[in-house]
């Protein structure tokens, strides 16, 4: 089988869910549907060429997604499992657990390098709801971009009414072709062009405060310095896979997020290093699920 077979996803295949909302704005997470997978598999091997399968393992439910190798005839396969939602669990765990097996075999793969988005409440609709903030808003991808390895090095997301309220922006001289590339991440209404210079990680708009060492530099107010934020040696924020582990292991244990964050001296998630975020996980880990007696690790 030839290599690097699966396209890049477009910009209308990816979707934007609200992860976290707080009276600060909100943090959102891209993802695909699985009918996103079952057209890329149909274009890229055509649709006698893959096959899915389901089975119950420790009562939970895999995905087996087979591709026939047309050099070989035999049927290469990957699986995964699924995770289940609050309605629908059986559909739920079958849907998650075959969207999982397509990223084994690259199917929006990209989305892991994917930056922490963050978005101001002044650039939004939030709502408070009892003791719980919510919104109502709808976000979506404009344009995206990757770079040779397949990262995203630019994206720019609008809310429902095709305002521009996130974009990642590149300030730099790196192209297709590789090389470093410094970014900067702005939450910024700048016009409705699709593309400027290409972008990668990490600023957090007005995140207030938070302690001294993790504060601005430079006389940046609010926003974190360029060199910073260079793909693996991010210093600021975490990514967006990052973060759905940190929720999932909150959701596990019971532990709110304020208490983490209380915890560890910080104001706002969007100024979490990757370093507090290991503690933090680590912690978690050791705590063990909601219901159950334990003291909270975190």
């Amino acid at each position: 089988m030839e290599k690097d077979l699966i396209r890049l996803l477009r910009a209308e295949e990816i979707e934007c869910r609200i992860a976290m909302v707080n009276e600060k704005g909100l943090s959102l997470l891209l993802y695909k549907d699985a009918r996103v997978d079952q057209r890329i598999l149909d274009e890229t091997f055509g649709p006698f060429g893959w096959k899915r399968s389901h089975q119950c393992i420790d009562g939970n439910l895999y995905c087996t997604v087979e591709i026939l190798d047309r050099e070989s005839g035999e049927w290469v396969s990957k699986q995964d499992v699924g995770t289940t939602g609050y309605t629908e669990k059986e559909k739920s765990q079958a849907s998650d657990s075959f969207k999982r097996a397509c990223f084994n075999w690259g199917i929006g793969r990209e989305l892991y390098s994917a930056p922490f988005i963050w978005i101001p409440a002044a650039k939004t609709s939030i709502q408070k709801k009892g003791d719980k903030y919510i919104s109502n808003e709808r976000f979506s991808v404009s344009a995206i971009s990757f770079n040779d390895t397949r990262e995203i090095v630019s994206l720019e997301i609008t809310d429902s009414h095709g305002q521009v309220v996130y974009i990642l922006q590149q300030s730099g001289s790196a192209n297709q072709d590789g090389g470093r590339q410094k970014t900067e991440q702005r939450n910024e209404g700048v016009g409705q062009g699709k593309h400027k210079d290409k972008l990668s990680v990490r600023e957090q708009e007005k995140a207030q405060a938070g302690r001294q060492e993790m504060g601005p530099r430079d006389g940046q107010k609010g926003s974190y310095p360029p060199d910073s934020q260079n793909g693996g040696n991010r210093k600021y924020g975490i990514s967006g896979p990052q973060e759905i582990v940190l929720m999932a292991e909150l959701n596990r244990t019971g532990v709110t997020l304020e208490e983490v964050l209380e915890r560890y001296g910080i104001e706002d998630i969007s100024r979490m290093t990757p370093g507090i975020y290991n503690k933090a996980i680590a912690a978690l880990k050791q705590t063990k699920p909601k219901g159950r007696t334990s003291g909270t690790a975190a």
